[in-house]
């Protein structure tokens, strides 16, 4: 069998326009496809990955705010934590972990995002991609 390729994920919340255009604005990404109304899905790119945001009016927004961090984030790797952690957070995000480093030797940081979808940002001690 040859191995599958992962295309995007996707993630219901409460204002995809918006959101996109912050993700757009603060974290690099790019709008690979939008659609219009009722959803407004926005497909994004951010370093080779896809994936999708939506707000589907038939099923519920997930409470985000009530999401662990290590239940489910998404994972940007940084060159500087500390710059971004400000940057962002003048942006509208919520640090939830200030910058820290494993015992591995990676440096991590927890933030939420304006409509509180946990994000982490790594700099790895070696690069896994």
């Amino acid at each position: 069998m040859r191995a599958m390729r992962l295309e995007h994920f996707a993630l219901q919340v409460p204002e995809p326009v918006a959101m996109a255009d912050w993700y757009v604005k603060h974290l690099g990404a790019k709008v690979a496809r939008a659609g219009g109304p009722p959803q407004h899905g926005r497909f994004l790119t951010v370093g080779g990955v896809m994936f999708e945001i939506y707000n589907n009016p038939a099923v519920s927004v997930p409470d985000y705010s009530k999401t662990e961090v290590m239940q489910m984030h998404l994972a940007f790797a940084s060159e500087d934590l500390k710059a971004d952690r400000d940057r962002l957070v003048k942006a509208g995000a919520r640090l939830i972990e200030d910058v820290s480093t494993t015992p591995g030797g990676d440096e991590i940081m927890m933030l939420r995002d304006p409509w509180n979808l946990p994000l982490q940002f790594v700099k790895r001690k070696e690069p896994m991609l």
